[in-house]
């Protein structure tokens, strides 16, 4: 596996960075708080029985479907739950005010989604684990079957919604009009799923295919090397051609339902370049209406 990134050996919670190593964790004054957030889009059913299978001693199970959005809210496939809904699911996790690591086995691309949520509410000590489940096993963790009981905080978590900003279809529609006629667009629109999705050329998922006019790919998995964040210099080159000398703040992240673009987000927040959105809705949300543009090649 590729190397840590930046501060990923060092615990210094709240002070550092979103991806971090196992060692990391192993050095907290506490252990964390864990939260299994594994998932198959074409099995939702297959998380559970996974985590029930094995997971990290003490963690609880956190449901993309159930948890991490409300399927009745919305037009994309993972809408976000109302705040205060989030944080009853919180409060039945155990979510204090000290440290949780989210974790999956698809290297964050999951665990993403709840570590942002969790940002939303402004729990600043969430982190993602730095390979998930694999990197954890290869450094000598365990792994328990005993079912997680009811979770109790240590220390009181004050959640502040909204924390973490989004883009709204509205504001995407405003940006694909100024493209349109032409015009500059303050927004920079990133797409984080896989290129050939992006050009249209297959779609495993949603009804159409393509992509946003005036979205630029950039795949999730180009920030990693072997399963892990790329080492630093690498991570921070990549991010650079991507904004291309745009602020932060500009980029709006976009993927098929508002979750792997949760890792593109991350990473740039991991580099310390805060600020972007979170598109929620994604392509799923946008082809919803069929007056929105789409967009091929």
């Amino acid at each position: 596996m590729s190397s840590s990134s930046p501060a990923t050996d060092q615990a210094k919670v709240g002070d550092g960075p979103v991806f971090v190593s196992p060692d990391w964790v192993r050095s907290l004054d506490e252990p964390p708080l864990w939260l299994d957030c594994r998932f198959r889009l074409d099995d939702p059913q297959a998380g559970r029985r996974l985590f029930e299978a094995g997971h990290i001693p003490g963690a609880r199970f956190a449901d993309l479907d159930q948890d991490l959005a409300d399927l009745s809210r919305g037009r994309g496939r993972h809408p976000l739950p109302a705040p205060e809904q989030f944080v009853q699911r919180c409060e039945s996790w155990g979510v204090g005010d000290g440290p949780v690591v989210v974790y999956d086995d698809v290297s964050g691309a999951m665990a993403a989604r709840a570590w942002w949520m969790l940002r939303w509410l402004d729990h600043k000590l969430t982190y993602i684990l730095d390979g998930g489940l694999t990197a954890w096993t290869e450094a000598g963790g365990a792994l328990s079957t005993e079912a997680s009981g009811p979770g109790t905080a240590r220390g009181e978590f004050r959640p502040v919604p909204g924390s973490m900003l989004v883009t709204s279809e509205q504001e995407v529609q405003s940006m694909v009009r100024a493209a349109a006629d032409g015009e500059p667009s303050a927004m920079v629109l990133l797409d984080a799923r896989a290129a050939d999705r992006f050009r249209g050329e297959q779609e495993p998922i949603d009804p159409i295919a393509g992509h946003i006019p005036g979205a630029a790919n950039r795949p999730f998995g180009d920030s990693l090397r072997d399963g892990t964040l790329a080492d630093e210099p690498a991570l921070r080159a990549l991010w650079q051609q991507t904004l291309d000398g745009a602020d932060p703040g500009q980029v709006s992240h976009m993927c098929g339902s508002g979750v792997t673009a949760c890792f593109n987000l991350a990473c740039m927040e991991h580099l310390g370049l805060a600020g972007s959105r979170l598109y929620v809705g994604s392509w799923s949300e946008w082809i919803a209406d069929s007056d929105n543009p789409v967009a091929g090649g």
